[in-house]
């Protein structure tokens, strides 16, 4: 008796799937054929049969599910599906709109039975009696099933235990099982053990979902497999968001799926943050839009720089993130109006820098003064000035130097985020008497004179650290 086996991706709390797996006969003399036939509950099933021979009528029957006015106990053969050359169809009740013979192949000889979407109460012997000229053949296939369920059922939650079950309805003996996710075997850990063909995971995180694939070994060397598609509901990794003073900034808390979505309600949340030895707590009573659970800081100073926590509780489970607000500022080594030919330090700082970080500087717009009027004019990128630092040192201050400066932080990931600083000066510097060059004075444009870098001022942008 020839065997064949097909196995092939699976559903995933309620969807279904079809599966690309296919298992093509030509028995040639048609004799009794047996065909073992596994699939995945949820899947498309494909029972193949075809002949060379000019095809009359094909009739399917099996023993797997009753119809419904026969009890589940009686397991006694029943038509699934008849069809004849003609076109004629004609189906089981329980069984429509699910099972189907594709005309096209029908005609060529291939009476294949199609289900879809396949049910666990499908598996059981099916057999297909075949009407050529004068002659009836008989072609037996075995309809097993793979499926792989998970306890609790539906959408879970992150750190919530679980436990993946994987069942054949294969008859030999099972000697080894194996599982996989997103391809890669899963070694046997603490948070993962194995056993009894199934596999529990003690605490889960959001890198848990996707699909997880169990390989099942039998004693005749028969392998089969099924697939499951996990979805674990969790907040997305902590963020740093940069905002510069006096700017709003908007402190993300982003679930990686819309509870509403999958019909969880009462999702609760709340921002909480330590401040001066106080914790400060803000409240968001109505559920996310489609998962979100945004802090808005109208407009943020160095004082608001610092961890922030947001905590969002479903089903009893807390869900935590911390989120780092990085304040931005510019600070002026001259207080108030910048006489022309002045020497003036622009120190751009950054609270809560990660170490990598890098500053760099340049000119958006200048402008000329006359009097009491100012005229703004963007520069274009091709003439821009830029400088690296996060110190732009301007020796002799001019009317070249009027406009906007903007200091921007990049990291590995690129642009971080940027600020910046309007520029304007007032009458000249007056001369230095010789007499006072006779005793040596440090420049206030020396390195030595820098402000110590104490914070440092980003325009809202968010940055999700490795």
């Amino acid at each position: 008796m020839e065997r064949c086996v097909v196995g092939g991706g699976g559903g995933s709390g309620g969807e279904r799937e079809r599966s690309n797996t296919k298992c093509s006969l030509h028995p040639g003399h048609f004799p009794n054929l047996g065909c073992a036939v596994r699939q995945i509950s949820g899947a498309a099933a494909l029972l193949p049969s075809s002949y060379t021979a000019r095809v009359g009528k094909v009739t399917w029957i099996t023993n797997s599910f009753p119809p419904a006015h026969i009890p589940s106990s009686h397991k006694e053969p029943h038509m699934v599906l008849e069809v004849e050359y003609s076109g004629l169809l004609k189906r089981a009740r329980s069984m429509m709109p699910r099972a189907s013979v594709r005309e096209t192949g029908f005609r060529q000889g291939d009476f294949s039975l199609w289900i879809e979407p396949l049910l666990s109460d499908d598996a059981g012997h099916y057999e297909a009696l075949v009407r050529y000229g004068k002659e009836t053949r008989r072609c037996q296939l075995e309809l097993g099933m793979v499926t792989v369920t998970v306890n609790p059922p539906g959408l879970l939650v992150e750190t919530e235990p679980l436990l993946l079950n994987c069942n054949s309805s294969h008859p030999a003996k099972l000697v080894g099982m194996r599982w996989f996710h997103n391809v890669s075997l899963v070694p046997i850990s603490s948070r993962f053990r194995s056993r009894h063909g199934a596999l529990s995971i003690s605490r889960t995180t959001v890198s848990d979902s996707g699909p997880w694939r169990c390989e099942l070994t039998y004693s005749d060397d028969e392998r089969v497999s099924a697939t499951f598609n996990l979805q674990i509901l969790g907040n997305s990794a902590s963020p740093v968001v940069y905002a510069a003073v006096g700017s709003a900034a908007n402190l993300p808390c982003l679930l990686n799926r819309d509870p509403s979505a999958s019909s969880i309600l009462g999702v609760s949340v709340h921002w909480s943050r330590l401040a001066g030895g106080d914790l400060e707590i803000w409240g968001i009573s109505r559920n996310g839009s489609n998962g979100s659970f945004t802090l808005h800081l109208p407009e943020v100073g160095p004082w608001d720089a610092g961890q922030y926590c947001c905590a969002v509780s479903v089903h009893g489970t807390t869900i935590t993130r911390d989120v780092t607000l990085a304040v931005m500022t510019v600070t002026p080594s001259i207080k108030g109006p910048v006489a022309e030919g002045s020497c003036l330090l622009l120190i751009c700082s950054l609270t809560h820098p990660r170490g990598h970080e890098y500053f760099q500087w340049r000119q958006l717009s200048s402008g000329l003064s006359n009097g009491s009027s100012f005229q703004d004019t963007p520069r274009s990128p091709a003439v821009q000035r830029y400088y690296l630092g996060s110190t732009l040192e301007l020796t002799h201050v001019s009317q070249e130097d009027i406009g906007t400066w903007e200091c921007s932080v990049h990291g590995s990931e690129g642009r971080l985020g940027a600020v910046e600083y309007e520029l304007y000066i007032t009458g000249t510097v007056s001369p230095v008497p010789n007499s006072l060059h006779s005793t040596p004075l440090l420049s206030p444009c020396a390195p030595s004179s820098m402000l110590h870098l104490t914070s440092q001022h980003f325009p809202n942008l968010v940055h999700t650290p490795n």
